[in-house]
């Protein structure tokens, strides 16, 4: 009998400035209708988990294919299994309990490991209101201001491999859900 997995799905660039619109009722009924099970969706950024016995790069690929044909637009989907999620909660180089007004952490999940020369690059980036650890496919990301005003994060256009941004807030509620349809 086939493993069952708990995969988290990160959608990129959905619902952002009025582009790329998909209502998350809309986009479980096309993954259930997939063939996915237990689909759940967190807030309108295209945050979902699910269970599947199929391996990761067939899902991305029909996934994609699936939103493709239901929406009308391509979009790029990061996944996680549930191991790998608590994985990237333990490996937090931050101090997520203690952060001060205005401090943020962040983590870019990527679709694959950067390059040595990307990683250097991000790494070479000095600030003393900003900080990256990278480990494998994530970026942790630790701001002393906002998002909107970090050179850091506009750095990881450089990086070289699709991926997409979650803030620990949001990174936190994934793990709670995934615990609790385990």
């Amino acid at each position: 009998m086939p493993k069952i997995t708990i995969y988290i799905a990160l959608l990129r660039g959905i619902n952002v400035g009025g582009h790329k619109l998909i209502k998350m009722q809309e986009l479980k009924n096309v993954l259930t209708n997939m063939g996915l099970d237990k689909v759940k969706t967190y807030i309108q950024s295209g945050n979902v988990i699910f269970h599947s016995e199929r391996n990761a790069e067939q899902l991305e690929e029909q996934m994609e294919q699936e939103i493709r044909s239901a929406f009308g637009f391509s979009i790029i989907i990061i996944l996680r299994t549930a191991s790998e999620w608590e994985q990237i909660i333990n490996n937090c180089p931050y101090p997520v309990n203690s952060l001060s007004e205005g401090e943020s952490v962040h983590i870019s999940l990527l679709a694959k490991e950067p390059s040595k020369e990307c990683i250097n690059h991000l790494l070479n980036y000095k600030s003393e209101m900003e900080q990256c650890c990278i480990r494998g496919r994530e970026i942790y990301l630790y701001l002393q201001q906002s998002i909107r005003h970090s050179k850091l994060f506009a750095q990881l256009q450089k990086v070289g491999v699709p991926g997409t941004s979650r803030n620990w807030k949001t990174i936190k509620k994934l793990g709670t859900m995934v615990n609790e349809i385990q």
